[in-house]
C-alpha cells in the first residue's frame, strides 16, 4: 500500500528568517520607495554650493593656493607637533603619498600665464594643472565648509592622518583656499577665465597680491 506523503511543514522561525532575508535583498537594491527602514533613500541630499558646471581659477591656485601645499608648515598630530608639507612623501605626494584622494607634484614648475604658448591645451598638461584639478576634486565649488581641502587640515567633521595643520578658519590660509572655493569663475566660462583677474590686488593674475575674505 502507497502512503501519501504528509505536507512538510516550516517552523515559524524559519519562516521570519525567509522574511528578513528577503527584506535585506530588497534594502540592498536602493531602489525602495522610501517607506522601508531598511531602504535606501530615493534622493540623496548634497551639501548647497554653486553648480551650473562652474570651474575654480587655475591662476589663484598657482599663485596662492599651491604656495600653501608645498610649504613646511606646523602640524599637529594627537598634540605631538611636527612640520611637514600637504605634498611630501607619506602625505599627498603623486608617487609615494598615502593621503587618499589628493595627489601632488610638489615640484611642477608654475605656469607663465602671460606667454602666447600658455594656451588651455598646453596648460592642461602640465604638472602644475595636475595638482590644479586634483585640489578641484577635492572641494564642493562655493560650499568650502563641505570641502574636503579645507576641512582635513582642520580635522572637522572627517579624519586627517596628516594631523591638525590650521587651528581655525582664521587661519591665513585656510581663509586664502576658502576664498578659492568661493569665488569660481562665472557660469560657461573655463578654469582660464579673464575674470580670475578680480580675485587679485591689483587685478593682474600675474603681479597682483592674493585676496582673501
Amino acid at each position: 500500500m502507497t502512503q501519501t506523503p504528509s505536507p512538510r511543514r516550516t517552523h515559524p522561525l524559519g519562516k521570519l528568517a525567509a522574511a528578513a532575508a528577503t527584506l535585506l535583498a530588497l534594502a540592498s537594491c536602493g531602489g525602495g520607495d522610501g517607506t522601508n527602514p531598511l531602504d535606501n533613500p530615493s534622493t540623496v541630499a548634497n551639501p548647497s554650493g554653486t553648480t551650473n558646471g562652474q570651474k575654480l581659477s587655475f591662476a589663484y591656485f598657482q599663485r596662492c593656493v599651491m604656495p600653501i601645499l608645498r610649504a613646511q608648515l606646523p602640524i599637529n598630530i594627537n598634540g605631538a607637533m611636527s612640520v611637514n608639507s600637504c605634498a611630501s612623501g607619506g602625505c599627498h605626494d603623486n608617487t609615494t603619498g598615502t593621503g587618499g584622494a589628493l595627489r601632488l607634484v610638489g615640484s611642477a614648475a608654475d605656469v607663465n600665464l602671460a606667454t602666447a604658448a600658455a594656451s588651455a591645451d598646453a596648460v592642461r598638461q602640465t604638472d602644475m594643472y595636475r595638482n590644479f584639478y586634483s585640489s578641484q576634486g577635492e572641494t564642493l565649488i562655493g560650499a568650502p565648509l563641505a570641502s574636503r581641502l579645507l576641512n582635513k587640515p582642520l580635522v572637522r567633521t572627517v579624519l586627517h592622518g596628516g594631523g591638525l595643520v590650521f587651528a581655525d578658519e582664521n587661519d591665513a590660509n585656510a581663509k586664502i583656499i576658502r576664498y578659492w572655493i568661493t569665488r569660481p569663475m562665472p557660469a560657461g566660462q573655463d578654469e582660464f577665465s579673464a575674470a580670475a583677474a578680480n580675485l587679485f590686488t591689483p587685478a593682474d593674475v600675474t603681479t597682483g597680491v592674493c585676496n582673501t575674505d
